[in-house]
């Protein structure tokens, strides 16, 4: 005989009703119960993964970045300002003319005025005071005219 399938009250689960090979009804039901509950096992799939992990983290390669480690020679490195050694004071004019310690000097002998302040005290500092108004050529000028004089002295631009 076919077993017969039985609605029971407990959660409308269908259990399996068998009248015969001597097999009890709870036993038949526990075998069905058992089916209902299996669930997806995570286990292998885990393992895969923590497998992966450790593979990757070993076979990485970290890459330690190279580089120097620069320092500037004492020699070059720009010299500090004094405040007690007077400085070289160029100012420009809004009118581009150019005064070297408070006296009106030519364009063509910045650099003479410049050079002779500084042989008097090759410590100072050259300061560029240009007016707002005055033109970016008046400023280069200056500029050059110091740098001509001496490559490492220590040119500045003030504020007017």
């Amino acid at each position: 005989m076919d077993p017969l399938l039985v609605a029971s009250a407990d959660g409308g689960r269908l259990r399996q009703r068998c009248t015969c090979r001597g097999d009890s009804v709870r036993s038949l039901v526990n075998r069905i119960d058992e089916d209902d509950e299996e669930e997806i096992n995570l286990t292998p799939m885990l393992d895969v993964v923590f497998i992966m992990l450790i593979f990757f983290i070993v076979t990485a390669t970290f890459v330690k970045e190279i580089g120097l480690d620069v320092n500037q020679p004492d020699q070059d490195k720009p010299k500090t300002l004094d405040p007690d050694k007077k400085s070289i004071v160029v100012r420009i004019t809004n009118r581009d003319r150019i005064l070297i310690a408070r006296r009106d000097v030519d364009w063509r002998s910045v650099r003479a005025n410049i050079e002779r302040l500084h042989a008097e005290n090759p410590e100072a500092p050259v300061v560029i005071q240009p007016h707002p108004d005055s033109t970016t050529q008046a400023l280069v000028h200056v500029m050059d005219a110091a740098r001509l004089v001496d490559p490492y002295i220590i040119v500045s631009i003030a504020a007017n």
